[in-house]
């Protein structure tokens, strides 16, 4: 009006003439005015939100208020089409959350304008006014007039009647093909009211495609449907839960995931404590589901699936197990049943599934077959809460129940029951969230059953022992006859050897048992010399503080690694004593295994299970054989190592503290299988010890334990420690002393507590790790190099760790000593304690 007056003024013409300039200007700012609620001001690119005065058009964006995403126009790549989004506001490649208009894209070239329409909702305009897109919710005529769109810092795009009035509608209940932290997925079973992800059609095109993802109106799990028919499936929750997630990207984070089951309604939610993280769950125009994290410069993917062919929905057809994870057939009928076309099942084609191999006898003639870890069938249907033995007879009672199962409220007497009543349908084994699957069969199968577990088990345990006797008995009567001056030779070496290992006291009282029943196989000096082409040059394998190890041959061309005492060697008389004793009363796949020994003519000789992929540090720290250990089989290895020191340690005929473990003293099979090695500085613990002390102090320089390094104690947690150092090694394919000043522990520590853990990583396995796994071994690992004894996990607590999902794991401390503390630590203990620090570098094969 300003504008009007200033104008009038300063034109003071004739009446008429003046009459007529009012009347233009009264246009003019009648134009103004009533334009106002369509082209608008621009709006502010500080601004987080939209109201009746302003609007935002291509090239112009509204950002939250910490910065995180931005609202606006964007075109994909190789696209002639524009749609309006929210993307992540911080990441240089376009990361699109949601997009308005999938349905009705606008042509790139054509203006387009967000604003607050008359009716108080948020639309999309293009072109000639023409609305392509609409929040569409009813607002009364009072409230349109002060409506106005935020957009919040986790992602959701808000409609509010007023700043600070209540909530109209937001964008996270309208979901495109994403998820982030505090969205809601969720079904309503009394409105049937559903709130899905959707795919985009590809990656470059944001319109509806034919996946979606959300729960099940009917049941209690989550799905992944192509078109209207189901792709994947989670396992079935019927009651609510939250969910730590075992992810640690560094101090202060923490991420949750909830699933509650209410009277009406089932829904999903998560949360991220941390800011800095970027998160989010994508349905890939694929049908894949992904987790993904932005490291630096790039989205993560952490998880996804499906991917194994067990993870598709009823890959098997009903009645079927997808046995997951099994080198045997991939489907298996349900114990009861049989396939319903065999010939289709011969060649691979499950999909017809299987049938019952005998017709139920309702409740005269029928019992239940437990099948455990499973992942539950398709269909349930939750009967109320009971007791156990409520929900078997609930389903007992209905003759159309066809199988059963239960969840936990509280404690086992109080539980959800689930029943069946349609075909079984998408049973998987070894499932990570498994339960105990009761299915209905006539009791005559649970006979078989029984039978086949029973009978049938004694009768083959009878027939294997007829054939080991019968055996036995031939061959001890040909050596008998054919080996007798050969045998007596031998036995006479061997009582020699068993009135050593008798006479080693150290050994003897330590095992508490008080006597010795040692199987050794003696070997003559003349046949270990054929074996090794008298230890020729071209057969040695390596050499290290033991001696020399060298590669044999025996009758029947059984390769064997020949370990022969140097009479240079650092270790003498009395270990290879302790090695021969010990590794002859120890079982294990994950220890290497000891055929014999040769202790003739002053030569003290081992033979060995031959090790066709040598040591575990010659493809960890060579450049040119790393790239040979992707992720999968340094997680293995990793496990492997962990089972045979918890074999050691607790369940083994001796209690056994290996004390010199590391990357070259873990030997590889010809399928990676790891294998523990070199005995030669292992320790017997009595049942009910503790820890034991020297005062000399023998192992290798940086994976001593402080408390071993600097006072002579040791104990199980001197081999965690160890162990520590070896699994950060395999992480990061970096060797303990290599990032002098640092050692691997405290480069890992560093990174860790800069949220950079995935830094970490080996770059040659960057393509095939999984980071779950690995942040969840690197968090492990710097456990096991706690300074204090007492905080660092038992190998127990290691293999849980490593093995269980779902167990919570606790944050490190600052690992031990540096390199530098440690050598001058080491003097100093040196000096007043008169400890030995001996330096091994064993490389046997």
């Amino acid at each position: 009006m300003k504008l009007f007056l200033l104008a009038f003024h300063h034109n003071p013409s004739s009446l008429a003439k003046r009459k007529e300039m009012a009347i233009q200007w009264l246009w003019c700012l009648f134009f103004i005015l009533s334009s106002s609620s369509s082209s608008l001001l621009p709006v502010s690119a500080t601004e987080n939100s939209i109201t009746t005065t302003n609007s935002i058009s291509k090239n112009q964006t509204i950002v939250s208020a910490g910065g995180k995403f931005a609202l606006g126009f964007f075109t994909p790549d190789n696209s002639t089409s524009s749609y309006l989004g929210i993307w992540y506001n911080t990441i240089p490649k376009l990361t699109v959350i949601w997009v308005a208009n999938r349905a009705s894209p606008i042509p790139k070239d054509s203006p387009a304008v967000l604003k607050i329409s008359e009716d108080g909702n948020l639309a999309v305009l293009s072109g000639k006014e023409k609305i392509v897109w609409t929040s569409n919710v009813t607002v009364d005529r009072l409230t349109a007039t002060s409506t106005v769109a935020v957009l919040l810092d986790n992602g959701n795009l808000e409609l509010r009647s007023g700043e600070g009035g209540g909530q109209l509608w937001q964008s996270f209940d309208h979901p495109s093909d994403t998820y982030v932290a505090e969205m809601k997925i969720s079904s309503n079973r009394k409105t049937g009211h559903e709130v899905r992800l959707t795919s985009w059609a590809n990656d470059e095109d944001p319109s509806l495609g034919i996946f979606s993802s959300g729960i099940d109106p009917n049941g209690l799990q989550f799905y992944t449907w192509k078109g209207n028919e189901p792709y994947w499936r989670s396992n079935v929750y019927p009651v609510s839960f939250s969910y730590a997630s075992p992810l640690n990207f560094g101090p202060g984070f923490s991420a949750y995931i909830s699933w509650a089951v209410e009277e009406d309604e089932v829904y999903l939610v998560s949360s991220i404590s941390s800011n800095s993280i970027r998160m989010r769950y994508t349905l890939a125009p694929s049908g894949r589901i992904e987790l993904l994290a932005w490291m630096k410069t790039k989205w993560m993917v952490l998880w996804q699936g499906p991917l194994a062919n067990c993870d598709f929905y009823s890959h098997c057809g009903p009645f079927t197990i997808c046995q997951k994870n099994e080198s045997t057939a991939l489907c298996k009928c349900l114990t009861g049943f049989q396939p319903k076309s065999h010939n289709e099942w011969i060649v691979g084609n499950w999909t017809g599934g299987c049938v019952r191999s005998m017709r139920l006898g309702c409740d005269k003639g029928d019992g239940f077959l437990k099948f455990e870890n499973m992942k539950l069938p398709d269909h349930a249907v939750s009967i109320g809460n009971g007791s156990v033995s409520d929900c078997e007879q609930k389903c007992f009672q209905n003759c159309s129940c066809t199988a059963y199962a239960y969840a936990n409220v509280t404690d086992l007497k109080i539980v959800v029951c689930l029943n069946w009543f349609r075909e079984l349908v998408d049973i998987v084994n070894n499932y990570g969230t498994g339960r105990d699957l009761y299915v209905r069969v006539h009791k005559s199968k649970m006979v078989d059953e029984s039978q086949e577990h029973g009978f049938t088990d004694r009768r083959k345990h009878m027939i294997t022992v007829a054939v080991a006797v019968t055996i036995i008995s031939i061959g001890l009567l040909l050596i008998s006859i054919f080996g007798y001056f050969r045998r007596r030779k031998r036995q006479i070496q061997q009582e020699r050897i068993k009135s050593e290992l008798l006479g080693f006291d150290s050994m003897s009282t330590a095992s508490g048992d008080g006597h010795n029943n040692a199987e050794l196989t003696s070997f003559s000096l003349k046949s270990v010399l054929a074996a090794t082409g008298s230890f020729s040059a071209e057969n040695k394998l390596g050499e290290g503080g033991f001696g020399p190890v060298y590669k044999g041959s025996l009758p029947g061309n059984r390769e064997v690694a020949v370990k022969r005492l140097s009479t240079r060697s650092s270790q003498g008389r009395k270990e290879f004593m302790n090695e021969l004793k010990l590794i002859a009363k120890l079982q294990h796949t994950n220890l290497v295994r000891l055929l014999g020994c040769c202790v003739e003519e002053n030569e003290q000789i081992l033979m060995y299970e031959y090790m066709p992929n040598r040591s575990l540090d010659q493809f960890l720290f060579d450049p040119s054989e790393s790239a040979n250990l992707d992720w999968s089989k340094r997680f293995k290895i990793i496990e492997g190592i962990a089972q045979g020191l918890l074999y050691l340690h607790k369940y083994s005929r001796l209690r056994v503290i290996h004390r010199d473990l590391k990357a070259s003293n873990v030997l590889l099979d010809q399928m990676m299988t790891p294998k523990i090695s070199d005995f030669g500085l292992a320790r017997i613990f009595a049942m009910n010890q503790i820890e034991d002390k020297t005062n000399r102090v023998v192992g290798t320089y940086g994976y001593m334990a402080p408390e071993y390094a600097l006072h002579g104690r040791f104990s199980e947690r001197s081999d965690v420690f160890s162990f520590g150092v070896l699994l950060l090694e395999i992480v990061t394919g970096k060797r303990n002393t290599s990032l002098n000043p640092l050692t691997v522990s405290e480069w890992a520590w560093d990174n860790w507590m800069e949220g950079r853990a995935l830094d970490l990583i080996d770059p040659s396995m960057r393509e095939t790790y999984n980071p779950l796994q690995a942040v969840k071994c690197i968090n492990v690992g710097l456990l096991c190099v706690q300074e204090t004894m007492s905080e660092r996990p038992t190998m127990s607590e290691v293999v849980i760790m490593l093995s269980n999902e779902t167990t919570t794991i606790q944050s490190p401390k600052k690992p031990a000593f540096t390199i530098h503390e440690f050598h001058r630590s080491s003097q100093i203990s040196s000096r007043c304690s008169n400890n030995e620090i001996t330096m091994t570098n064993v490389e046997p094969r």
